[in-house]
């Protein structure tokens, strides 16, 4: 007589987690969320004239992270099949049968639902809100509809993306004002440049899967005429919060070295025997926009460290 010992689903469930943490830490595109959670940090700095308050900024910074690993894990869902056939996301989990489509919804859903709950009982409704129409913003909006519908999709989508800098704004304050959206304009108009590198890149990973891509639908010299336009408009914009009075001297000064790096990578875009431009120029954006948000950072409180010390 044979005994059969079922096995609770729950436990089940936990030891998988456990065995494939690596993968399933992977679709939440940890690397993204992490500069998409720093942007909400500097949001949080600059809304408030003294320090942080503890509450809102721990649990804010939180809640806003799981929903973009959230939002990501269901990036990876949608676009398991292209994955599957672009060389840069051949090796996903989902595209190598780590994990499979139930596994990654069930993850993005509990990601999904306790951040909103986090933001929604431990910071304010106004955050919790704003976070979930973001979310919706990139995992539906984007992933499902604009990315394979027209060329401007990364402009239009890049909306959802900008969103962490007013995110963290509202998380600490309550409000949305015209400072916070300052911010999230100058995430929204650097993402096509950054994103239009990487397209560049991969424009035959792009076409391969029918994704209108710029590159693919207007051609690579019209897409770095685009990067470079956008990049001259990036550097109008990041003097505003000096103009506004936001930021000081320190900050205007590291946005126009900065704005000045980021034109030379788009202007050398131009060069056809620079066949590795298109890829230096998106890693330089990543780095532009972390350096562009830590100056903001530092700017902010060195005024305040001062007043302490002396």
């Amino acid at each position: 007589m044979k005994i059969s010992i079922q096995t609770n689903p729950v436990d089940g469930l936990l030891n998988h987690a456990v065995s494939h943490w690596r993968d399933y830490l992977e679709i939440t595109k940890p690397k993204v969320v992490l500069l998409l959670v720093f942007t909400a940090l500097v949001g949080m700095a600059l809304a408030v004239p003294l320090w942080l308050p503890l509450q809102e900024t721990v649990f804010g910074l939180l809640g806003i992270g799981l929903a973009s690993g959230s939002a990501a894990a269901i990036n990876h869902v949608i676009d398991q099949r292209s994955d599957a056939i672009m060389k840069r996301t051949a090796n996903r989990p989902l595209p190598q049968g780590s994990l499979s489509t139930r596994q990654c919804l069930v993850f993005a859903l509990l990601l999904g639902l306790v951040a909103m709950l986090m933001l929604l009982l431990l910071v304010n409704a106004l955050t919790a809100v704003l976070t979930f129409f973001s979310l919706i913003g990139y995992a539906i909006v984007y992933t499902v509809y604009l990315k394979r519908a027209t060329p401007q999709n990364i402009v239009i989508g890049g909306a959802a993306g900008a969103m962490p800098p007013v995110l963290g704004w509202a998380a600490v304050t309550g409000e949305v004002t015209a400072a916070a959206l300052l911010l999230f304009l100058i995430v929204f108009i650097w993402t096509p440049p950054h994103f239009w590198a990487l397209a560049i890149h991969r424009r035959d990973d792009y076409a391969k899967v029918d994704i209108p891509m710029l590159p693919v639908t207007h051609g690579i010299p019209f897409t770095r005429l685009q990067i470079f336009l956008y990049t001259v408009l990036l550097v109008i914009v990041t003097v505003f919060p000096y103009l506004i009075r936001m930021s000081g001297p320190l900050y205007l000064c590291g946005a126009l070295v900065l704005g000045a790096m980021f034109l030379y990578h788009a202007w050398k875009l131009f060069d056809d025997t620079a066949t590795r431009q298109p890829i230096r120029t998106f890693v330089f954006s990543i780095n532009y926009l972390m350096w562009l948000f830590g100056i903001m950072l530092v700017d902010h409180y060195v005024p305040l460290v001062l007043s302490v010390i002396n």
